[in-house]
């Protein structure tokens, strides 16, 4: 579960450390895709209050400006043509620097209505830790 709360894995690390570990696979996936939901609401909370105080430091104003481009180039076109679904496809996709961490700070960026961004960014989430899970799954030969 702590694996899904990380900005180095989410549930895509998460869901197949908890099934290699042998736990259950529901209460994994479960546990998973909560922990990495509730991801979401921290990142607002902290964009909204810590952000302004934490951009007054030079490295972390450097860090903060890279982390934007990179959200803004990866996202950008995707959000910007489709909006709703366009967040929705970015955060789904089970590869590296997508999912919640960077869906959020593209919501954040783009001003899309937090509501929206929220369902948008849950929606993601759930289609790639289904991804993941069944690709666990079949990997562990679940299905054989």
């Amino acid at each position: 579960m702590l694996w899904s709360i990380s900005p180095f894995g989410e549930a895509k690390v998460g869901i197949p450390i908890g099934m290699a570990k042998g736990g259950n696979i529901y209460l994994v996936f479960v546990a998973c895709f909560v922990a990495n939901v509730l991801v979401f609401p921290l990142m607002f909370f902290f964009l909204d209050h810590i952000n302004k105080y934490l951009l007054k430091l030079r490295f972390y104003k450097k860090a903060a400006i890279y982390v934007a481009k990179k959200a803004k180039v990866g996202s950008g076109d995707k959000i910007k043509k489709y909006g709703f679904w366009g967040l929705i496809f970015f955060v789904m996709l089970p590869i590296p620097g997508t999912g919640v961490y960077a869906g959020s700070i593209a919501s954040y960026l783009f001003k899309i209505e937090r509501k929206k961004a929220f369902v948008a960014n849950t929606i993601g989430i759930f289609i790639s830790s289904v991804i993941i899970w069944v690709s666990t799954l079949l990997a562990m030969g679940f299905f054989d």
